[in-house]
C-alpha cells in the first residue's frame, strides 16, 4: 500500500511537472509568435506609410513650387506686358497668384515644406524607434524560449512533444531606409 501511494505522488509529480512544463513551452512559443506579429505589423506600417508621406510630401513641395512659380511667372507676365489690356490681364493673373501665395502664407506662416520634411523624418523615426522595440521584445521572447527549450528537464519534454528553436531577428543594416524625394 505504502508503494502505492509512492508510485501513485511520484506520477502525480511527474504528470504535474509535465503538464507546468508544456504550459510554459505553449505560452513562452506564443509569446515569439506575438513579438514576430508585432515586426510585422511594423514593417507593413513602414511599407505602407513611407511611400504615402513621401508621395503627400512631394505633392506639397511640387504645389508650393508650382505657386512660386506661378508668382515669379505672373510677376514677368505682368512686367512685359504693354497697353493697358495686356496690362490688365497680367494683373489679373498676377493678383490670382498672389492671393494663392497669401493663401499659403496665411496657412503657413512660416517657409513649411522644411517642416513638412522634418515631419516626415520624425514619422520615418517613430517607424523606426517601434520596429526596434518589436525586434527588441521578438527576440527576448526568442531567447527565453530557446532556454527553456534548452534547460534541463525541459528539455527532454521539448523535444518529446516536438517544440523547435526560433531564430533570432537580425538584420544586416543598421540604418534607417533611405527615402529619395528626388522627380524620377
Amino acid at each position: 500500500m505504502t508503494l502505492a501511494i509512492v508510485l501513485a505522488a511520484v506520477a502525480a509529480v511527474l504528470l504535474l511537472f509535465l503538464v507546468l512544463t508544456f504550459n510554459r513551452l505553449v505560452r513562452l512559443r506564443n509569446e515569439t509568435k506575438t513579438g514576430w506579429a508585432n515586426i510585422d505589423v511594423q514593417l507593413r506600417r513602414r511599407f505602407d506609410l513611407v511611400p504615402n508621406l513621401v508621395e503627400t510630401v512631394k505633392a506639397y513641395a511640387d504645389h508650393e513650387r508650382e505657386t512660386f512659380d506661378s508668382v515669379t511667372q505672373a510677376r514677368a507676365a505682368a512686367q512685359r506686358a504693354s497697353g493697358p489690356a495686356a496690362a490688365a490681364q497680367a494683373d489679373t493673373i498676377l493678383g490670382g497668384a498672389l492671393n494663392r501665395l497669401l493663401a499659403v502664407s496665411e496657412a503657413y506662416p512660416q517657409l513649411r515644406a522644411s517642416e513638412n520634411f522634418l515631419a516626415l523624418q520624425q514619422e520615418l523615426a517613430d517607424i523606426e524607434d517601434k520596429l526596434a522595440a518589436a525586434r527588441r521584445y521578438y527576440n527576448q521572447t526568442v531567447y527565453r524560449y530557446n532556454t527553456v527549450l534548452q534547460s534541463f528537464p525541459a528539455v527532454i519534454v521539448a523535444r518529446a512533444l516536438r517544440f523547435h528553436e526560433r531564430e533570432f531577428f537580425e538584420t544586416d543594416t543598421r540604418d534607417a531606409p533611405a527615402v529619395s524625394l528626388a522627380q524620377p
